[in-house]
């Protein structure tokens, strides 16, 4: 039996049906074999740049910009050898002979992806289990490959790990995951919150439906990591994953279509209104003296979906049509500024929405400026309070920038789309999910 009476249609970035009548619940992160697969594979997949070790080695920078040895230079043929390498990292990661532990080649051999086995994270209290035993295997490794004596080792050791134990993080490492480091989540729950938008952007290959839809899996998988989802926010959080995150009954894709050669954010708001009426999730409620119109609904966790899809397709049309991420603030707040004022009912996430977007605009390019939105994740203070509604438009507008940004994608994640844009999983999560119930 069906935990809820909902059932939502899911439709791909294109428009096109993927699964219909399916149960709300069959969408949860719990139980879900795409989402569990993209939550499993962050954690368990490590990139290491080999070519970056390799030319490390060769110039004795390890650690970070403005540190080098000089003299201290070593020239190990790390990319020709990735093959030779891969085969002793492997040798060393796996638990058993048959595991899921998997060595994929990058770029000719200049990275290669690793997923530790799951054994490893079953028998560890957090996820760096992954990373930290991918950095000593890649260290004996190339130790063992290149006969390296015992007095050039830590040069290797520093290659790889960066600054740590130094630094509390492998900083000016070589070593690449999504997550940052457990010591920088602020709070319980906050792992897979903690992921800047930038990367989302770059594993989707720029998609932004794709790119949303992968942010609001991380979002909301962490929604119900920090408790938010626990019996009857349950359903809240999975409406909002549905409708906003995977594109259910094609609101955020027709929302779009309609709206976007000549539409502005005030259109969105007429369109959502619309929908919501005909859908009847919304209806005309009593009439002030003005004359205006209260609107009413009888299921407030549907309303606050519809508005969250909304709030998305709105910053799909105005940050596509000026082709900037910047302006993403600015449409979080006032397009469910003017749906409230529309609809007398609460905007997205209740209202959260709007002060995310406050604080955020201040943050990314008011007064104290500096901080570009790919920047920006979940566990950041100015972008957490939304329920995982707010992240899914911010890599959105990322996605859909021209350039704009004093830290763009490619300059900060490229080797994200390298990397773990290879995987289906991560560039293509709407269909992960819909292949997943």
């Amino acid at each position: 039996m069906a935990k809820y009476k909902d059932t939502i249609d899911l439709y791909d970035d294109e428009g096109k049906l993927l699964k219909s009548n399916v149960s709300l619940e069959k969408v949860s992160p719990l139980t879900n074999k795409g989402a569990l697969n993209v939550i499993d594979l962050t954690k368990r997949t490590v990139a290491v740049n080999l070519a970056g070790i390799e030319e490390g080695l060769k110039t004795g920078k390890f650690g970070g910009k403005s540190n080098q040895i000089l003299g201290r230079g070593m020239n190990c043929s790390v990319v020709k050898d990735c093959d030779a390498l891969s085969a002793k990292i492997k040798d060393m990661v796996q638990v058993t002979d048959g595991d899921n532990t998997k060595i994929t080649k990058v770029g000719g051999g200049k990275m290669i992806l690793v997923e530790v086995p799951t054994s490893r994270l079953d028998a560890a209290a957090t996820y760096d289990a992954a990373s930290t035993a991918v950095a000593a295997a890649t260290t004996y490794a190339l130790i063992d490959q290149y006969k390296v004596g015992m007095f050039d080792g830590s040069y290797v050791k520093s290659c790889v790990w960066g600054t740590y134990p130094q630094t509390m993080s492998m900083d000016g490492g070589n070593i690449v995951t999504i997550m940052s480091i457990p010591q920088n989540n602020e709070g319980l729950g906050f792992a897979l919150r903690n992921i800047p938008a930038n990367h989302a952007v770059m594993m989707t290959h720029r998609n932004a439906m794709q790119a949303s839809a992968l942010m609001a899996t991380f979002e909301q998988a962490g929604q119900f990591e920090m408790g938010n989802a626990i019996g009857p926010f349950e359903r809240a959080q999975l409406l909002l994953y549905g409708y906003q995150g995977l594109n259910a009954n094609n609101m955020v894709y027709d929302l779009v279509k309609k709206n976007g050669k000549t539409g502005t954010i005030g259109t969105v708001v007429q369109s959502l209104v619309e929908r919501a009426i005909e859908d009847k999730v919304i209806k005309a409620g009593k009439k002030g003296k003005s004359g205006y119109i209260f609107y009413e609904t009888k299921d407030p966790m549907m309303w606050n979906a519809y508005a969250s899809a909304g709030t998305l397709a709105a910053t799909m049309v105005n940050c596509g049509a000026g082709r900037f991420a910047q302006a993403v603030s600015a449409t979080l707040l006032y397009f469910n500024d003017l749906l409230e004022h529309e609809t007398g009912l609460p905007g997205s996430d209740f209202g959260r929405t709007m002060g995310v977007a406050v604080g955020f605009s201040f943050f990314s390019h008011s007064i104290y400026g500096g901080g570009g939105p790919g920047g920006f994740n979940g566990n950041h203070v100015v972008t957490r309070h939304a329920a995982g509604v707010g992240m899914p438009c911010i890599v959105a507008a990322c996605c859909l920038d021209a350039g704009t940004q004093m830290f763009g994608p490619e300059a900060t994640s490229k080797i994200y789309q390298d990397t773990f844009g290879q995987l289906d999983a991560f560039k293509k999560p709407i269909q992960a999910v819909a292949k997943g119930i």
